[in-house]
């Protein structure tokens, strides 16, 4: 596990520095800001359910980081958004799904999309998966890039208090939307 843990950070920190780059954005951001008590690994046990059309074995949502690496069993069950439907992600056991987080969408001003997810439960079949996230310090500030910046300055504190808060009050997170620029 903790070699998986060490080969998903250095991944994640590649790829953040290429998307910066494509970006015009500073690579460097991710190695100042990003540290290890902040960027977890997360297992995921999704057992069988007897009716999964009833059941989800996670909700839809977005990842609240900057990138995440998961890797997942052959027996698939995660889903994506696009085209305003659910798209089944092929399962793969010899590749690593990249999802692109809320960080991420707001540091580059939409250029890059979080993407909604869910994943759905097997009848019979017992499902693991293990993501890795890419996180800031709690006290980043995720500047938007651009002359018209879609979302106003935040710190990743602020953000995942935010949406704290949104899951108890609510029962579901809203996320970037909290952070929209009113100014323009």
């Amino acid at each position: 596990m903790e070699k998986f843990a060490s080969e998903s950070e250095a991944l994640a920190y590649s790829l953040a520095e290429v998307l910066a780059e494509k970006s015009g954005r500073k690579s460097s951001f991710f190695k100042k800001t990003c540290v290890r008590n902040t960027c977890y690994l997360r297992m995921n046990r999704y057992p069988p359910c007897p009716k999964p059309s009833e059941v989800y074995g996670l909700m839809p949502h977005t990842d609240s980081d900057f990138l995440t690496i998961l890797y997942q069993d052959q027996v698939g069950g995660l889903q994506l958004i696009k085209d305003n439907r659910w798209i089944a992600v092929k399962p793969n056991p010899r590749a690593l799904i990249i999802n692109i987080g809320d960080l991420f969408q707001a540091w580059s001003n939409g250029m890059y999309k979080s993407v909604e997810h869910r994943v759905m439960t097997n009848p019979t079949v017992e499902r693991f998966s293990t993501a890795y996230f890419l996180c800031p310090s709690y006290d980043a500030v995720i500047e938007c890039s651009g002359d018209c910046p879609a979302y106003r300055n935040f710190s990743f504190g602020e953000f995942r208090q935010q949406v704290q808060e949104d899951v108890k009050k609510l029962g579901y997170k809203v996320g970037l939307p909290r952070f929209i620029n009113d100014i323009y």
